[in-house]
């Protein structure tokens, strides 16, 4: 370890911008926190994929339980 603080990334969904832990905004416009910038610039992406990844998690379990 490098003494250096983490620093969390965040994703301001009202701003569009990535902030840091000592520039984010309210959090009921944040998304995170996230390990990297890039990974936070990328948060909408993200959750679209996870959304879908569950989406057909849910259908799978539907099926299995029409079976």
């Amino acid at each position: 370890m490098t003494g250096r603080a983490l620093v969390a990334y965040w994703y301001n969904v009202d701003t569009g911008k990535v902030e840091t832990d000592e520039t984010k905004g309210p959090g009921d416009d944040l998304m995170g926190p996230y390990d990297s910038e890039d990974e936070a610039s990328r948060a909408l992406d993200i959750a679209r994929e996870k959304t879908a990844r569950w989406d057909e998690e849910d259908r799978a379990w539907d099926d299995d339980l029409d079976d």
